[in-house]
């Protein structure tokens, strides 16, 4: 039958990724560095990829195809979800899904080094950026989330410790992104993990009030209203408001 499905020039392809999380069909795997269409019954030609691609190597064309198979879509969900929480990756690395296990070692300074001189990282997990979070990953499921605008680990010199360390980390930009693939993520991310706390951080400039509003917007879709906290900070790197 002759239809509508995507094409993908594989000499503009950069290899990123972001179709592959855009697709909701499964439809787009990385293979050797670039992305390919796995089979045309799993494209529903409806293009969800096309605004995700930086480079413009996705388009919709007409042609002869497979019929979509909503079928078979599901069972590749299926087993896509169970290979998310066994923790596979065939795709560019920046996106690859990792718990970062901290050595208790890490906490303490080294021998004849003050501790106020000993800084360590208590990130918890990569990816970070919004965009690139799988929303099956395994350490999102009964975790407490931190949801940061992207600079406010630049503004509050203490950012690791007091707001990063024993969470899960999900930064991004409400003025620079695109505010509704972030709801759209966090939705899911919420509808589908036992998400314990959310704790929002914004600076307090008008624009980033954005984050609080996606935030706010996906836990009402999602139907799930946990422990929420919100914190401002300031240009000046003082906490304005919580």
């Amino acid at each position: 039958m002759k239809r509508k499905i995507v094409e993908i020039d594989q000499e503009k392809c950069n290899g990123c990724g972001l179709c592959v999380n855009a697709c909701h069909e499964g439809a787009i795997e990385i293979r050797n560095g670039k992305a390919v269409l796995i089979s045309d019954e799993y494209c529903d030609g409806l293009g969800n990829c096309l605004p995700e691609c930086p480079t413009g190597a996705i388009k919709i064309v007409e042609r002869e195809a497979a019929e979509y198979n909503h079928e078979l879509v599901m069972k590749k969900m299926e087993e896509r979800k169970g290979m998310a929480h066994s923790n596979p990756f065939s795709g560019c690395p920046g996106q690859r899904a990792m718990t970062l296990e901290r050595n208790s070692r890490e906490n303490k300074a080294d021998e004849g080094e003050s501790a106020e001189k000993t800084i360590f990282s208590e990130l918890n997990q990569w990816p970070v950026q919004l965009n690139l979070i799988n929303p099956h990953a395994s350490y999102l499921d009964g975790a407490h989330l931190l949801i940061a605008a992207d600079c406010c680990a630049y503004a509050y010199g203490n950012f690791h410790k007091d707001f990063i360390a024993g969470k899960i980390t999900l930064i991004g930009c409400p003025k620079l992104d695109d505010n509704e693939y972030y709801i759209e993520k966090l939705t899911e991310i919420f509808s589908v993990n036992d998400i314990k706390s959310i704790t929002v951080t914004r600076m307090e400039v008008p624009c980033c009030g954005g984050i609080v509003h996606v935030v706010k917007t996906a836990m009402l879709n999602a139907r799930k209203i946990v422990p929420y906290r919100e914190v401002i900070i300031g240009i000046d790197g003082k906490i304005v408001n919580e």
